[in-house]
């Protein structure tokens, strides 16, 4: 740790006490970059635009990153400018530079500021990085008009849906919380919060015990039915065991017996079958 703090002071004092470039030793260091792939021109190029770097890294110490990590993103977005940078265009290197850095540093806070992936679009950066300073500009203004009511305000200062804005606000009013975190603060005896959460889909255990007993069920049914002759069977299958039960009436046309009769002779094999399980098993009475 001590190692690490001495080479971020190393690095601030070095960046710090480059020289400043002239717009046209600037200029010359970018050509002899760009065309001939002088790396010393960029190291020079680079290490005068380092306090660049560091200024836009302390920018972004709010969101609670290290700032070795944020000079380091910063640097990467310098490289890339320097890579990217066109001279014959006179703009000064700084001003383009500090585009790229800018970019590099905010793409690495989105990504690690929380365990949980926002959106990387240039509206949600927008929300991101301004959501705290708009609001209160606008609270200052606008005085106690409620909560939704400025969240409007800023979707259209932004040109976002209230959604987004209500979302960025949820996001940014508290850390990321551990699913392994005790359910109730330093209660382990209490669970895990993730034990608290409900599930989507069935437990496992109760599927695999689900589809045991199905197949058991069907077995047993089958079993039963060998004691029906054909009518009763063919009538317990079109009324019971379709999809669509038949009624009385369509099953007594197709037989040429009353409905009357049918419901008789289904009543009939009911007991039939629900005899025939109790002989088998007497403990399968739940399910008859």
């Amino acid at each position: 740790m001590a190692e690490h703090a001495s080479d971020r002071r190393r690095l601030v004092r070095a960046a710090m006490n480059a020289p400043y470039l002239e717009r046209e030793e600037e200029h010359d260091l970018a050509v002899r970059w760009r065309e001939q792939g002088d790396e010393a021109a960029l190291h020079r190029l680079t290490a005068a635009h380092m306090r660049l770097v560091i200024a836009m890294a302390a920018k972004f110490r709010r969101y609670g990153l290290s700032n070795a990590d944020l000079i380091q993103e910063g640097h990467i977005g310098l490289l890339e400018a320097a890579s990217r940078f066109e001279p014959e265009r006179e703009v000064r290197f700084s001003t383009y530079a500090a585009w790229w850095i800018r970019a590099a540093i905010q793409d690495y806070v989105l990504r690690n500021w929380s365990i949980v992936r926002g959106g990387t679009s240039s509206t949600q950066k927008a929300l991101f990085f301004n959501l705290r300073r708009i609001r209160a500009r606008l609270a200052q203004q606008m005085g106690n008009i409620g909560e939704a009511a400025i969240d409007r305000e800023v979707a259209a200062t932004l040109g976002v849906s209230v959604g987004d804005v209500a979302a960025m606000g949820a996001r940014l009013s508290g850390p990321d919380a551990s699913l392994n975190a005790p359910l109730y603060d330093r209660d382990e005896a209490s669970g895990e919060r993730q034990d608290a959460l409900v599930a989507d889909q069935i437990d496992v255990d109760e599927a695999v015990g689900a589809t045991i007993d199905g197949e058991r069920r069907l077995r047993w049914l089958d079993e039963a039915l060998t004691v029906l002759d054909e009518r009763e069977l063919k009538i317990v299958r079109e009324r019971r065991l379709a999809g669509d039960g038949e009624t009385l009436e369509t099953i007594g046309r197709r037989l040429g017996i009353s409905k009357e009769r049918v419901r008789q002779i289904e009543a009939r094999a009911l007991e039939k079958l629900r005899s025939a399980l109790l002989a088998r098993q007497p403990d399968r009475a739940a399910f008859v």
